[in-house]
């Protein structure tokens, strides 16, 4: 089959090795996937991962149990044992002996067949469109936030990055009411921002440490550092970002004001399925290109462009 992989390198190949279905898994037809700023900082280095990438899609399961055969599903990437302490206590996204769909240890998606763990699919409703359907995993992360700290209408907010993730949980927010900004650097996301009713500021407009909740979505250090001199004492920075290399910062700050960081990553599939079917979010105006999958090269060199906000694969 056809698959973008990588190895010492980032390869297309067209005669990768079929998956070979488990008995708990589905194999999965994909229609559509996502390319991820994880799959960008995997090609630098993040994870030392090795395989199929990609984690975002929504496809059609073609063989497992008959009640999922023709079934149009999109899937979680954390697959866990079931066994272990975390597991038992409702944190399988944390599981001891996980792998992770294109991330760890599991190939991914962009590829013309994927096997996944029936117990991690999600049918999609009809009113979900497949453009729709394929962003329910970077939305769900998003809603994420929603389940780390708890957001008020008097609160402050400020998601700094303003990027693919920085966008959906802008939108996430905003359904909380909070007073929230959104910094950006380009004028593609500021114009989204406007569309949407949610306020678009570069850096310079806010004042140093009067925000309760900073939000960070940049996947760099100068972003983390902006977000500790945005939070007030005793504010939370929720830290949405991972990174290929090793941020420096100064944590005598965070105890000094008394900061909580918290970190935020795989969220409610569920919750995400529901707000697109009910277009409370809008994530089809993020799309900046679709690329069938024998261009899959091609379309990483465009997700990797400043600026660039969703590539999609179509397979």
């Amino acid at each position: 089959m056809r698959a973008l992989t990588l190895t010492d390198a980032l390869r297309f190949q067209t005669a990768y090795p079929e998956p070979k279905r488990q008995v708990d898994e589905a194999l999965i037809r994909v229609r559509l996937a996502g390319v991820c700023n994880t799959d960008l900082e995997l090609v630098k280095g993040y994870m030392g991962f090795s395989g199929v990438l990609g984690h975002e899609f929504v496809g059609e399961v073609i063989e497992g149990d008959s009640a999922w055969v023709g079934q149009r599903v999109v899937g979680e990437i954390n697959v866990a044992c079931g066994a272990c302490d975390l597991c038992h206590r409702g944190m399988p996204t944390q599981c001891r002996y996980r792998t992770t769909l294109g991330i760890d240890r599991k190939d991914g998606v962009i590829a013309d067949r994927v096997a996944l763990v029936h117990r991690n699919l999600h049918v999609v409703p009809d009113r979900v469109s497949d453009r729709q359907a394929v962003f329910v995993e970077p939305l769900a992360a998003a809603f994420q936030v929603l389940e780390s700290i708890h957001l008020s209408p008097h609160d402050r907010v400020v998601v700094v990055g303003a990027g693919k993730l920085g966008l959906l949980c802008a939108q996430v927010v905003k359904l909380s009411g909070a007073d929230l900004s959104v910094v950006v650097r380009r004028e593609a996301p500021a114009k989204l921002l406007n569309q949407w009713g949610i306020r678009a500021v570069s850096i310079d407009e806010l004042p140093a440490k009067r925000t309760q909740v900073v939000i960070d979505c940049t996947g760099n250090q100068e972003g983390l550092v902006a977000s500790m001199n945005l939070v007030e004492p005793r504010g939370t920075i929720v830290l949405k970002s991972t990174y290929a290399t090793h941020p420096t910062i100064n944590l005598s700050l965070i105890a000094v004001d008394e900061i909580r960081v918290i970190g935020s990553r795989c969220g409610s599939f569920p919750s995400a399925i529901r707000a697109l079917e009910a277009g409370l979010i809008d994530v089809e105006s993020m799309i900046d290109a679709v690329y069938p999958l024998d261009r899959a090269l091609e379309a990483m060199q465009r997700a990797a462009q400043p600026g660039a906000l969703k590539v999609l694969l179509e397979v």
